[in-house]
């Protein structure tokens, strides 16, 4: 069985739902992840954030709007009155829930059930056109087995459990519809999965059932070699390692968060990425299997700080290192690059929320200057150390670009340059120009 992911763009309107459709009936069972449609979460933000000022009249004005765009695709999407009498019930279930969150106190956790009911609805609504067409289509309701542990991580072992109980209660159907992003923490509570919302889900219910393959459909034909929309002639990339595609995603490529194919990959299940824009299109195919002696991709990382702390006490002295990233431990803020010599060391940041006191602790331990403005361009592929000329390939391509640090042997699969954010373009068309070229 294979399970597809579908995101919020690919069902953002009902043609696109229809589109959808059309794609996973093809004959053969499978279960099907779907996001909140298009815009959707951002408005029940919207919607939360009134309701923890305790503005229910702009709360339910909201509320009032979002409801009255669903039943017009509703009506767009259903050809019959009878599924269409349905498809008005589901959406007056959901929109009385919300309704719902704004008597009372809004907390938290009131927050993630409000966020919950895109996908709850979008599931719904496809579930409904699906069994309209004649297809024997059930719901798998995600808060029924999806859940975290006490460290906010997915529970394997109950996820796999609880999920083939639910398909074992429905063994007839031919499409199961779920929802994406969507779980219940350790405590029962409403909760998400944060980083790379369905995307992960789709990997870790592939994980649990040992499926045959992961599809992940956006509206971009897979992962391209460079970015779009700084660089000419990019092309996608039809076969990456998973972790070249994790060095990818860390470093840019917005496709993919970089964490949420490490169920599939453990699973040794492959992961697709194809577009319902051009559903023909090959995409990308994300495996175990490394293609030898090829560099593959570039991305790029905005908005990085570099801090370099010089002190001759450095010198010789076992656990200055460790002094050092204790202080960005104690402010929970993870480093990209790290340089070292034996007089100082350069880190680089991407979150400055605590960059003040972070400065402060270090200059107990020398001299201290930072660089904003820049950016980590990375550059993907067999980089294993022993296939010589691949990394002098890539700095000849940064020639004429000025580099402040360079990061490679952490991975054999990444070399990371760190420029300034206004050399950001040159040097990502320099590096396509000596690599695809």
């Amino acid at each position: 069985m294979k399970v597809l992911k579908f995101g919020g763009t690919s069902v953002g309107s009902a043609q696109r739902m229809k589109d959808v459709a059309q794609l996973i009936m093809d004959g053969e069972r499978k279960i099907v992840v779907l996001s909140a449609m298009s815009g959707t979460t951002n408005t029940l933000v919207e919607i939360s954030e009134y309701l923890y000022r305790k503005n229910a009249e702009g709360a339910n004005d909201i509320i009032n709007r979002l409801e009255s765009k669903y039943r017009r695709h509703v009506d767009e999407l259903y050809a019959t009155d009878e599924y269409k009498q349905k498809g008005l019930e589901l959406i007056r279930y959901h929109f009385d829930e919300l309704r719902a969150h704004t008597k009372d106190i809004f907390t938290l956790f009131d927050e993630k059930a409000v966020l919950a009911e895109g996908e709850l609805i979008s599931t719904g609504m496809v579930n409904l056109y699906l069994q309209e067409q004649g297809v024997n289509s059930v719901l798998l309701p995600a808060l029924e087995y999806m859940r975290t542990d006490k460290n906010a991580e997915p529970d394997a072992t109950y996820i796999r459990e609880k999920l083939l109980e639910q398909l074992e209660q429905q063994p007839d159907a031919d499409i199961y519809i779920t929802q994406g992003f969507i779980c219940r923490n350790a405590y029962g509570e409403i909760d998400n999965l944060q980083r790379g919302g369905s995307d992960y889900t789709a990997s870790l219910i592939g994980a649990a059932i040992k499926a045959e393959e992961i599809q992940i459909w956006t509206d971009i034909d897979g992962m391209h070699n460079n970015d779009p929309r700084f660089v000419d002639h990019t092309a996608p990339v039809r076969n990456l390692h998973f972790e070249e595609a994790a060095e990818l995603a860390y470093f840019g490529a917005k496709i993919l968060h970089p964490t949420c194919i490490q169920p599939a990959k453990f699973a040794h299940i492959p992961v697709r990425l194809l577009n319902t824009m051009d559903p023909k299109a090959p995409g990308t195919l994300i495996s175990n299997e490394t293609e030898l002696h090829k560099i593959k991709a570039v991305a790029a990382k905005d908005n990085i700080t570099a801090i370099k702390i010089k002190s001759g006490r450095m010198l010789l002295a076992y656990g200055f290192l460790r002094k050092v990233f204790e202080i960005f431990e104690s402010f929970h803020t993870s480093i990209d690059m790290i340089c070292t010599s034996e007089v100082g060391v350069s880190v680089t940041i991407d979150n400055t929320s605590h960059l003040a006191e972070i400065l402060d602790e270090l200059r107990k331990f020398g001299t201290v200057t930072v660089d904003s403005n820049m950016c980590i361009i990375c550059v993907v592929g067999d980089l294993d150390w022993e296939n010589v000329g691949f990394e002098a390939k890539a700095l000849d391509a940064m020639r004429e670009i000025p580099v402040r640090m360079i990061s490679f042997g952490g991975s054999n699969y990444n070399i990371s340059f760190l420029v300034r954010q206004e050399d950001k373009k040159r040097a990502l068309q320099a590096l396509s120009d000596e690599l695809f070229s």
